[in-house]
């Protein structure tokens, strides 16, 4: 999942992109060789991430298929892709699936399994992305990248009130949920005011959300785990406390953060120390952002091994062309050279642990102050759970979020929070 420019209004992806069989039959008439139906494929996308792997990786080390490509708005894709789908009228052979929704297409029955390709290469691929696409036993969904999540912090700030830039030593102080809310104290205290923990509360939702024992339906039932419950005494202290910049997560202030810009209703300066950001987080988000602050940030681990966001390429099950859908698949997300090269020159971390171990030493950031943040994000991966996401998840979120907001801003008490996000969920899902 990469997030480009504008992600300063909000919208986040993570890369669909979907193969649809060419049909018809060979060209008559033509000296050319005919080119079969097995080596046409159309491509849609709703971001060129794939489109890229496609056209420089793909592509030249298969130049016998043919690939069609097009592109469609993120927010227009599922609704172009169900329907499809649903009837097998233009349907694809292969597309790919954002977080967001990647669990709706796993567990529809609509997709390919693609089980016998996980098996070829489960000896070298990280185990998370692997749960997440999978469903009663099956693989139905692969991807090429791991997205944990990790915090990240101003070197000048951790001077300033911490002693220390140095992030073993700063990750004592984020080691855990308590002590991240005893350290956002101090920090108001050091600071007179002036630091905030984090600019947004929202920043906190996927490391609780991490934190869960179990998911949010279990036997066709709603199950608001313990984690999600800490969730908002965090925020409701976080907010009511002024530990927090009090700006939504996406907007023009969260971004002022970043930048050392943000102010409060006073015009007063706010300084955010750290932001809870996963993989594409440093590339696409800071460093986009945030570019004269380039050596003023470090990463830690933070409280809870989290993930955020993600690509996983799946095939429709009645295509006509399995072993081309599978074939394409594979080679983008388990084929050695190709990933350490895309590797090597996007910086993404990759899910085949076998090149991420030969390569992971060879990075430092600038951004991060030299540090090592391909070595570090491998390990933080490790610790990830991908059992806990389902198709549900994108809906029930939603309703909590918006739950989470009514009883920060004080407008209902913690226990009215929680019985109308029950009575919600029950309106809208059922459950």
């Amino acid at each position: 999942m990469k997030m480009k420019s504008f992600a300063k209004k909000g919208a986040f992806f993570c890369g669909v992109v979907v193969l649809v069989l060419a049909g018809g039959g060979g060209i008559t008439g033509c000296k050319k060789a005919e080119t079969t139906t097995s080596n046409k494929l159309v491509v849609w996308s709703f971001t060129d991430e794939i489109g890229g792997l496609v056209d420089n990786y793909y592509k030249p080390a298969h130049p016998d298929v043919t690939i069609e490509y097009s592109l469609t708005p993120t927010d227009q894709f599922p609704n172009k892709l169900d329907p499809v789908l649903a009837s097998g009228q233009g349907a694809p052979d292969v597309f790919g699936l954002e977080d967001a929704f990647v669990r709706k297409y796993v567990e529809s029955g609509l997709l390919l399994d693609i089980t016998d390709v996980y098996e070829a290469a489960k000896d070298k691929i990280l185990q998370y992305p692997v749960d997440i696409g999978s469903y009663n036993g099956k693989v139905y969904g692969m991807s090429w990248q791991a997205t944990p999540g990790a915090v990240f912090y101003r070197r000048s700030l951790a001077k300033k009130y911490l002693g220390t830039d140095d992030p073993a030593v700063v990750q004592t102080y984020f080691k855990d949920f308590e002590t991240f809310l005893a350290t956002a104290g101090d920090l108001k205290t050091k600071s007179n005011g002036a630091c905030v923990a984090v600019s947004a509360f929202q920043d906190m939702l996927m490391p609780y959300k991490a934190a869960r024992a179990q998911p949010w339906v279990v036997n066709g039932k709603l199950v608001i785990d313990p984690a999600m419950e800490g969730y908002l005494d965090t925020v409701k202290l976080l907010y009511d406390k002024g530990y927090v910049g009090r700006v939504q997560q996406w907007s023009e202030g969260w971004f002022a953060g970043m930048q050392g810009k943000l102010t409060d209703e006073r015009n007063a300066p706010i300084e955010v120390f750290a932001y809870f950001l996963p993989t594409w987080g440093l590339h696409y988000v800071l460093k986009t952002n945030a570019p004269e602050t380039s050596g003023d940030w470090a990463m830690i681990p933070g409280p809870m091994p989290y993930r955020w966001g993600g690509t996983w390429l799946a095939a429709w099950k009645n295509t006509k062309n399995p072993e081309g859908a599978k074939e394409l698949i594979s080679y983008l997300t388990t084929d050695d050279a190709f990933l350490e090269t895309y590797a090597k020159a996007s910086g993404d971390l990759i899910d085949n642990i076998k090149v991420v171990d030969k390569i992971k030493d060879d990075f430092s950031e600038p951004f991060l102050g030299g540090q090592n943040h391909y070595a570090a994000f491998a390990e933080l991966a490790k610790d990830v759970n991908g059992k806990l996401t389902q198709g549900t998840d994108q809906a029930i979120e939603a309703l909590f979020l918006e739950a989470t907001n009514a009883y920060v801003n004080g407008e209902k008490s913690k226990t009215q929070v929680i019985e109308d996000f029950k009575s919600q969920v029950n309106a809208q899902l059922g459950l």
